[in-house]
């Protein structure tokens, strides 16, 4: 749908916010708000955990614990000041807080001089553009001073709180639609995940005839399939790590020929739902490899170690992997590689239940995976299942891709929405109004001017 325009406009003077309705002024941020920051007080993880309670302690852009008295119980504005996502346009950067709070020294804490401006001022400030306002050659900081000189567009009291109640209506909607799209993939990967167990456990044949496996979490196996321990298909070995970690003797972020090896740990396996592991990002030299643990491509690995153990992937790089990552050697000829990946793909949420039960970091040492339990059919039939779910992934992933894709364009529009009412690009005082407002605005293409 179409929306209205004010009338006239004039030049804002400021180049992120453009023209402005011509009854609108702007106004720097340190004319609307008072500064509260002096009065943070930060908390580190043990004097946090010496205070328990329910009021939020807020870091740079999300609330990291609660403890047990606030510095502030006000209507406030919290912005980030290093750290925060200045420029990533879906996520929030300012929020607006009610209640007990207790900012650290991450966040600015800002007290509007109006409060019925508190939500408009959120808004505008999770639309701004930060590109001139930033410093930090590491990290992203929002300085007094470049906070301060932001200039925002500012209606009327009257014009302000029909903007703020447009947009809060119309972004819950979107807000409602993201949330329907990120349940279905929820869903979809459950549903994934079902197919794949379902076809290394059971087969693809439904009138097959079944056995007890002996393996209580495999329940009936199909009657011609060999039950094995995974210790009797491959010698499963441990990565190891050259100590101290980060030591240049050892590491290199700058690949040379010949003299580094690529370096595997837990964070890239567990990076994406690829079945191959491509890049890396740090190197080992020539002694960081002598004390670490070679794998070639084609070489089916496994992280054995904190909250993401049991996930599997296979090697596409000869490299070297750290300790926590076990891997299979000398894979026996009677299981097809790909078939062991999406059968250790099933273990996965299993093997995370037992070890969070046995207290502690959970971490899988070489006997508990080389105990594991598994069925294997013929070599034809082991291809056979490998080849009908990779017909299955991609129709999942086809409909993943479309889900991402919905939710990445209802973001779009919420910040174009956002932006288009802050500015005054779009006239909303006859769209504010609730029960008689039209129903559409968020599943709406917005034209190409919001």
């Amino acid at each position: 749908m179409s929306f209205p325009r004010y009338p006239e406009y004039r030049d804002s003077g400021v180049e992120w916010l453009g023209e402005v309705p011509e009854h609108w002024e702007v106004k720097r941020l340190r004319h609307l708000v008072e500064c509260l920051d002096g009065k943070r007080v930060p908390l580190n993880s043990a004097e946090r955990a010496d205070r328990p309670g329910d009021v939020p302690y807020w870091g740079a852009n999300a609330i990291m614990g609660y403890v047990d008295q606030p510095l502030f119980d006000e209507e406030l504005v919290l912005l980030g000041e290093d750290g925060a996502p200045f420029f990533d346009p879906f996520r929030p950067v300012a929020f607006r807080s009610l209640g007990p709070v207790w900012p650290n020294n991450h966040i600015h804490v800002l007290r509007p001089n109006q409060t019925t401006f508190t939500k408009f001022i959120v808004y505008c400030l999770n639309v701004t553009d930060y590109a001139n306002f930033i410093d930090g050659s590491t990290r992203d900081k929002l300085t007094q001073a470049g906070m301060n000189s932001i200039r925002l567009p500012w209606p009327s009291r009257d014009e302000a709180l029909l903007i703020a109640t447009f947009l809060d209506r119309e972004t819950a909607k979107i807000d409602a639609l993201v949330a329907e799209q990120e349940k279905l993939i929820a869903l979809l990967q459950e549903k994934r995940q079902a197919v794949i167990s379902h076809a290394v456990t059971k087969g693809l044949d439904p009138n097959v005839p079944m056995k007890d496996s002996g393996v209580e979490w495999l329940g009936e196996v199909p009657g011609h399939w060999e039950v094995k321990q995974l210790r009797h298909i491959a010698k499963i070995v441990r990565g190891a790590s050259p100590r101290p970690a980060g030591d240049p003797k050892f590491f290199t972020s700058e690949p040379v020929i010949g003299q580094t090896t690529p370096w595997v740990t837990v964070a890239e396996i567990t990076k994406d739902a690829e079945i191959y592991l491509r890049d890396v990002k740090e190197y080992l030299t020539v002694l960081g490899a002598e004390s670490s643990q070679f794998f070639p491509s084609g070489t089916l690995v496994f992280t054995n170690s904190g909250a993401t153990l049991g996930v599997p992937k296979v090697l596409a790089i000869d490299c070297c992997a750290n300790d926590g990552v076990l891997a299979f050697r000398d894979l026996s000829a009677s299981i097809d590689i790909l078939f062991a990946y999406h059968f250790l793909s099933t273990t996965t949420d299993r093997l995370r239940t037992e070890m969070k039960q046995g207290g502690g970091q959970p971490n899988l040492n070489t006997d508990i995976v080389k105990n594991i339990g598994i069925a294997l059919p013929p070599r034809d039939e082991q291809d056979a299942i490998v080849g009908y779910l990779a017909c299955e992934n991609t129709k999942f992933d086809v409909l993943v891709t479309e889900a991402r894709t919905a939710i990445t364009l209802l973001q779009e529009r919420r910040t174009a929405l956002i932006s288009a009412a802050v500015t005054g690009q779009i006239d909303v005082r006859g769209l504010a109004g609730g029960d008689n407002a039209p129903d559409s605005v968020a599943a709406s293409a917005y034209p190409a001017s919001v």
